[in-house]
């Protein structure tokens, strides 16, 4: 009896810790990307597609509760929904069905560029064979804002490069893994690389510092944005 009573006392413990756990999991919704370059694989469709690729990297961590805002007319409306009344009450931001966000993430593409020699290829029925490298440059300019109070509360410049090898492929039924839409025209170039490379990036750093809150992992991201700085002094020259 007393056995009987000491394990569903533990596993009421376990479960009440359970039900604690996940409602301490950061409520986030992902804004749609923005563009300040002139990148030529960026299209009417691409900021969505970006927004439900970041998404869908976000959920498979199983660290957040996110967001799906779109029906709403999307998170940037997170203030005025609150206000509306259609949010909530127990989450402050509140709707009914669909509790607020504490976050929102925004991401803007503030840097891209392409070098190389696309030279000494074959065409063969609408596909290109070529012996030249190519290499692609993405910056993504993160932003986390308190959607409460839409105050940021933290930000990052995500960098990614990726060169392609002897042989590139580039025809329009080819799809990039993981990319869809007018971006999985892209075949596996450095461009495509690179942006899941960003999106990944973004995920990891993201979980790290809202979800997980792990000292040792904010360290390895702190010193890798002073790498990141100290390159980019390194490469321009101030007048003194």
């Amino acid at each position: 009896m007393k056995k009987g009573l000491a394990c569903g006392l533990i596993f009421l413990i376990l479960l009440c810790a359970s039900a604690a756990f996940a409602q301490e999991k950061p409520r986030i919704a992902v804004l749609r990307f923005s563009n300040n370059t002139s990148a030529h694989w960026w299209s009417g469709s691409t900021a969505t597609e970006l927004q439900d690729l970041l998404i869908n990297e976000l959920a498979a961590t199983r660290a957040f509760r996110i967001m799906e805002r779109r029906e709403l007319g999307g998170a940037l409306g997170e203030q005025q929904l609150s206000e509306s009344g259609l949010t909530d009450p127990s989450t402050r931001l509140k709707t009914g069905r669909i509790k607020g966000a504490q976050y929102l993430v925004s991401a803007t593409v503030s840097a891209y560029e392409e070098s190389g020699d696309e030279g000494g290829g074959v065409n063969f029925r609408g596909f290109s064979f070529g012996g030249g490298k190519k290499t692609a440059y993405i910056a993504v300019d993160l932003k986390v804002i308190d959607a409460e109070t839409a105050e940021i509360i933290d930000t990052r410049t995500i960098e990614a490069r990726s060169t392609s090898g002897g042989m590139r492929v580039s025809g329009s039924s080819a799809i990039v893994p993981g990319l869809s839409g007018s971006l999985g025209r892209q075949t596996k170039t450095p461009t495509g690389k690179a942006i899941r490379g960003c999106i990944i990036e973004i995920t990891d750093y993201l979980e790290c510092s809202l979800a997980l809150k792990d000292e040792e992992c904010l360290k390895q991201y702190s010193a890798k944005d002073t790498r990141r700085r100290n390159r980019s002094k390194s490469s321009i020259e101030l007048d003194e």
